[in-house]
């Protein structure tokens, strides 16, 4: 009777503690890629990290864990986040860099400054 109970237990699979949390950062990290690019860099880097707990977890047991895709598929999104975040951020970077960061502030100005480096 004991055995078959601890076989019933042991059929029965666990969802891994952070994979709809990896998985929900990877989205809202790429959606936050226009945001200047540092809150999509930061979800992407913490969705990473979670999901490095969660393989090692499921690495010492894959039987017993049941999403394991979620959190490759977070991982995926995670590091689309962080590469379209970093894009952006360095383009941010680029464009305070060539016109100001007064221009930004200034319609006018940045215009003027935007003509100058077209050459027109």
């Amino acid at each position: 009777m004991d055995q078959n109970n601890f076989s019933t237990f042991e059929n029965q699979s666990q969802k891994l503690p952070n994979a709809t949390v990896v998985l929900v950062m990877g989205i809202v990290s790429i959606l936050s890629c226009c945001c200047y690019g540092i809150i999509s860099v930061l979800l992407g880097v913490v969705g990473l990290y979670l999901a490095k707990k969660d393989t090692q977890l499921y690495n010492e047991n894959p039987n017993w864990y049941s999403n394991y895709n979620n959190i490759k598929t977070g991982k995926i999104l995670c590091i689309i986040g962080i590469v379209l975040g970093a894009i952006y951020l360095i383009f941010m970077l680029f464009i305070i860099a060539a016109v100001g960061m007064d221009a930004l502030q200034d319609p006018a100005l940045m215009e003027q400054r935007m003509r100058e480096l077209m050459g027109q």
